[in-house]
């Protein structure tokens, strides 16, 4: 199964009232160990690497965001800073002049997503919840 579709799924969720989008980039991992559930070869794929995959699945896994805290949050090679957990599911960070990122994870999945510095990360964080608690609903 592909799960690229999510990813414009996500991104048109992200959606404000005068159409734009805010999120630009989105992927899934699994929560276990950190596969790649999206693929890089979809056009708006956030090109997670391999460690940092791992590193994101393990905090989440063990709900111990410490990590983040110390060392930050990295994604595509960009250390972002540590802004905020909520509920041990759901974590946002920043780098400033770039942008943000949105992680929701879900009893499987983490979903992940980038908002560019020009963008409101609130419409982003709205679009990876539809997209977390979907697949929350269908026990993934």
């Amino acid at each position: 199964m592909s799960w690229d579709s999510y990813i414009d799924n996500l991104i048109a969720q992200s959606k404000d009232a005068t159409g734009e989008s805010h999120a630009s980039r989105a992927c899934i991992i699994g929560l276990d160990g950190g596969a790649a559930w999206t693929t890089n070869s979809h056009a708006n794929a956030l090109q997670i690497k391999d460690d940092e995959r791992v590193t994101i699945a393990r905090c989440f896994k063990s709900k111990d965001f410490n990590t983040f805290m110390q060392s930050g949050v990295w994604c595509e090679g960009l250390k972002y800073q540590f802004l905020r957990s909520e509920d041990d599911v759901l974590v946002l960070a920043k780098k400033k002049e770039k942008g943000s990122i949105t992680l929701q994870s879900s009893k499987t999945a983490i979903v992940i997503t980038f908002t560019p510095d020009s963008k409101q990360q609130g419409f982003t964080n709205k679009a990876v919840g539809v997209i977390a608690d979907y697949l929350e609903s269908m026990n993934m």
